[in-house]
């Protein structure tokens, strides 16, 4: 029994009284464990570069399932059936401040079909630039590399590159895939706006989209010596009612080996788009 006459803990034996108390304490310790862990990660303060700044260098990447659907999701169905359990998605919790994007009535409704049809309209299946913040939570590394002018976030799937201007921030000279970025300081959190998208990136493998009028504004800080805060505001009135946000950490690969490998997808895809003007034999 739990609380029989005596326990024997720490190498000696106590009473039922001293047990009682014991217990109550080792109870306490897993209640107030989340939140001292909490006050912990609030209190963390990061390394800094020589320019002062935090050093938010090295290679991270997301542990969860927004690059299948940012929104809670079951698990369900892939769109291969040969493939089975492989391309089946996995559930998640999502990463939706309030679990809902607001989307307009008629966005919502090109959402849905864009799920429908997934397999022929997720740009990121044609190796095409995952645009921002999608890049950030794939299941792929992605690297930081910082100094006082500009921050380098180099991204392993499809060679992805994002340059982040410090200084002498300047509207997008043209819309691109993966926007223009100009960035600054907020105490210890990294912020950077990006705007000048395409509209023609998806969110995850669900079809959640938007439009060429996207804002992204991403805020990164040191949570610990080996995990960050990443939280994005998303707005687009063409597309949504409201600005919404997501949250997530990110993690740093530790491996003393770590390093970004070539995931240089194009040639992975040539049949998909093109293989219809191979020419066909006599």
């Amino acid at each position: 029994m739990l609380l029989r006459a005596t326990i024997v803990t720490m190498g000696r034996t106590i009473n039922r009284a001293e047990s009682i108390t014991w217990l109550c304490g080792l109870v306490g310790m897993f209640i107030l464990a989340p939140a001292l862990l909490v006050a912990q990660s609030d209190g963390y303060q990061a390394p800094r570069t020589a320019e002062g700044t935090p050093d938010l260098n090295g290679i991270w990447q997301a542990i969860n399932t927004a690059h299948w659907d940012i929104e809670p999701h079951a698990a369900s169905q892939g769109t291969s059936r040969e493939l089975g359990a492989l391309n089946a998605m996995p559930g998640g919790l999502g990463v939706v401040e309030g679990d809902a994007i607001p989307y307009r009535q008629e966005a919502l409704e090109q959402r849905n079909d864009n799920f429908a049809n997934r397999v022929a309209r997720d740009p990121a299946i044609k190796c095409y630039l995952p645009g921002v913040p999608r890049a950030t939570y794939m299941p792929y590394p992605f690297q930081i590399i910082q100094s006082n002018d500009h921050i380098m976030i180099l991204y392993e799937f499809a060679g992805a590159v994002r340059t982040v201007y410090m200084q002498d921030h300047v509207p997008a000279p043209a819309p691109s895939w993966m926007g223009w970025s100009n960035g600054r300081w907020d105490g210890d959190t990294l912020v950077i706006e990006t705007e000048g998208f395409n509209g023609m990136t998806w969110f995850d493998r669900s079809g959640n989209f938007h439009s060429d009028g996207l804002r992204v504004v991403e805020r990164i800080s040191a949570r610990s010596p080996e995990t960050l805060n990443y939280e994005v505001t998303i707005e687009d009135p063409e597309v949504f009612t409201r600005p919404w946000t997501m949250h997530m950490p990110l993690y740093r690969r530790v491996e003393a080996t770590a390093e970004l490998m070539e995931f240089r997808c194009v040639e992975f895809v040539e049949d998909l788009i093109y293989g219809h003007l191979r020419k066909q034999p006599d």
